[in-house]
């Protein structure tokens, strides 16, 4: 089947991950526990880790163990003024153009955060759509019928997409449904050989990884090779 779209996810990946954003978010995530769950600052840093560990993040934790209003926690932890940690960037805005599928963002935050990260970073125009969260039932991307929502949303099957991430986890239940998947391994943690960035792997540990890039500059060069095979 021919590929038709290629989703983005936001945070970590649209930019490096030292940038800024998503430090100001943990930070925040920490604040809405202390201010809400009667727990000091270092409660707050335990109930998060002890979340993650149990349910994958916090948002999830809160929704088994508490009642609380999920919709405004996420409004809450996403207030954060994104124009101070990012700025337009023209080499990203180039990759996009080159290629010729349509663009989404596919979020485990809010949608409009998502915009107002790629207004930030002077690409909003080359994306099509944004799928945050609350789009998908607030289930996050390691549960494999977010997934099924994101692609119903699109109307698409998942061999007519390619999904670009920078945490496996997040990639495997997308390479389950016939995603092609590409990870953004800025910092080479996860230890695979690769002979260049835009090939395809030869050794793979984690089978639910089609590609490895440095770069989501890189991207460009994966999908035009892709295509080039299609042909």
């Amino acid at each position: 089947m021919a590929l038709k779209f290629i989703i983005f996810d936001l945070d970590d990946t649209l930019y490096p991950r030292n940038s800024g954003p998503m430090r100001e978010v943990g930070h925040r995530i920490q604040l809405w526990l202390y201010n809400h769950l009667g727990v000091s600052w270092e409660g707050a840093i335990a109930v998060r880790r002890d979340y993650f560990h149990r349910y994958g993040t916090t948002m999830s934790g809160l929704i088994v163990e508490h009642d609380v209003d999920v919709h405004d926690y996420l409004a809450f932890v996403h207030d954060i003024p994104v124009d101070e940690y990012l700025d337009s960037n023209p080499a990203l805005a180039a990759m996009l153009d080159s290629i010729p599928l349509r663009k989404v963002i596919y979020t485990n935050a809010t949608s409009e955060y998502g915009w107002r990260v790629l207004r930030a970073l002077g690409v909003a125009d080359r994306f099509e759509q944004v799928i945050g969260i609350e789009e998908v039932g607030l289930r996050n991307k390691f549960h494999g019928d977010a997934y099924e929502q994101a692609l119903a949303l699109l109307d698409a099957e998942g061999t007519e997409c390619i999904m670009v991430e920078d945490i496996v986890r997040n990639l495997r239940p997308a390479k389950a449904l016939g995603l092609t998947t590409v990870l953004v391994d800025a910092d080479g943690s996860t230890g695979r050989s690769i002979e260049r960035s835009h090939c395809r792997l030869a050794e793979v540990s984690d089978e639910s990884v089609d590609f490895v890039v440095r770069s989501v500059l890189e991207v460009g060069q994966v999908v035009s090779n892709l295509l080039r095979s299609e042909d």
